[in-house]
């Protein structure tokens, strides 16, 4: 589905916010306009200092609202009416300031009104330094606009990684326009904006946990951040997705039912739980190996040196699901993570467990834990798509599209 198909008659309400970012917000309007999309502009004081009214006002072909109280505004399209014009509200750059409004309930300019007074879905597109980004109120801000409950919510396209203004490097970058179309298109795919509406998914994330005694166990570095991003766009794209999550530190992305598990075989039974679905993403890094006996009490240190631990393969879940069956998905994608031969590794894998796609990422070098990832696609079909490093809501949301043109097709 193309962008001008998706976008055509579309209603966009740009909130620009300050930041040198903020000159990417003329080009987003551009390929906004190019694809029949109708935008209208908010312009913070702090943006204006980046961009000017008349750039936004020439490329819209709207005024541009400035100030939370307008007499020429309120007696045409008030703050409120503005708030609820829109078929999509996406703020860009979407500032640390903006983000703590929003995500507090502060209201106190025409920017932070009208996210409060919106019934509409927000697309957030931070930019900020790359400490501000990561700091822990930050974090939390982004995650408390997500994890609202109600009947619109908060997406996030980016931030990407990279060198700042300041010169510092890290993620903080605004997502390039054309990757801020790209999840704008998403979320008004289809006649409803819900392409994937009336299909069901289940999604693996995180890693598991095995039990060696009461304190310690097996595990990996996983955060989960990947499949918590893929369960949130299928979410987005109107599929009914069950997200069996091992233990990780992550909100629930909104509308998604998460189940908790810590083993293998609990992840197992949580996914079988979870069919008959249309749509199986096993993206959660599950321990190929068990304890074969979990001591009952802590395992003490002894003068014969460290005790042997006899270990016993875990189940694998990818390839039960792959199984054929009545409970099959239609689309079984399974993820190799590899750290050399990625290529041979994955094409082997799809192979050997009969699933439709596989998903190979790298890991050997600042995936686990990060923001981004770099991604190749193989299907079974023999197609392979390669996509680059990108913030890992953006490598989601490309694969969902992916999923939502499969069943279209």
């Amino acid at each position: 589905m193309t962008p001008a198909a998706t976008l055509s008659g579309r209603k966009i309400l740009l909130i620009v916010g300050g930041g040198i970012a903020a000159y990417k917000a003329l080009e987003l309007v551009r390929l906004l306009k190019k694809a029949g999309a109708g935008v209208m502009s908010v312009l913070t004081p702090a943006g204006a200092e980046f961009v000017t009214p008349m750039s936004l006002a020439a490329l819209t072909g709207h005024p541009v609202r400035q100030a939370l109280f307008m007499p020429e505004d309120e007696t045409a399209m008030g703050h409120i009416e503005l708030s609820r014009w829109a078929d999509l509200v996406v703020v860009a750059p979407a500032t640390a300031g903006l983000i703590a409004k929003a995500a507090n309930g502060l209201a106190d300019d025409l920017a932070s009104t009208t996210l409060l007074a919106t019934d509409k879905k927000v697309l957030l597109a931070p930019a900020m330094n790359v400490r501000m980004w990561l700091h822990p109120a930050v974090q939390a801000n982004v995650e408390r606009l997500k994890g609202f409950d109600g009947f619109h919510g908060v997406a996030v396209v980016g931030p990407d990684e990279g060198e700042m203004a300041c010169g510092e490097f890290g993620p903080g970058r605004m997502a390039e326009p054309a990757a801020i179309l790209s999840a704008i298109e998403g979320l008004l795919a289809g006649p409803d904006g819900r392409p994937l509406a009336g299909r069901t998914a289940v999604v693996t994330a995180g890693p598991t946990f095995e039990p060696i005694d009461p304190v310690r166990g097996l595990t990996n570095r996983s955060s989960g951040k990947q499949g918590y991003a893929i369960a949130e766009a299928l979410a987005e794209l109107g599929a009914r997705v069950t997200l069996v999550s091992g233990p990780v530190a992550l909100a629930a992305p909104v509308g998604v039912e998460r189940v908790w598990v810590e083993t293998a075989k609990e992840m197992q039974a949580a996914v079988q739980a979870a069919l008959p679905a249309d749509i199986a993403v096993m993206s959660a890094a599950v321990a190929d190996w068990r304890v074969d006996g979990v001591a009952s009490g802590k395992i003490k240190k002894a003068p014969g040196g460290p005790p042997s631990v006899a270990l016993i393969e875990n189940p694998d879940i990818l390839a039960g699901v792959s199984a054929p069956g009545k409970l099959r998905p239609k689309l079984v994608i399974g993820f190799a993570a590899e750290t050399t031969d990625l290529e041979a590794n994955a094409r082997a894998k799809l192979s050997r467990k009969g699933c439709d796609w596989i998903v190979g990422n790298d890991v050997s070098d600042d995936v686990f834990g990060s923001e981004g990832n770099a991604v190749t696609l193989f299907t079974r079909g023999g197609d392979v798509e390669s996509w680059p490093r990108q913030p890992k809501s953006g490598v989601a949301r490309k694969l969902a599209m992916r999923i939502a043109d499969h069943f279209k097709a």
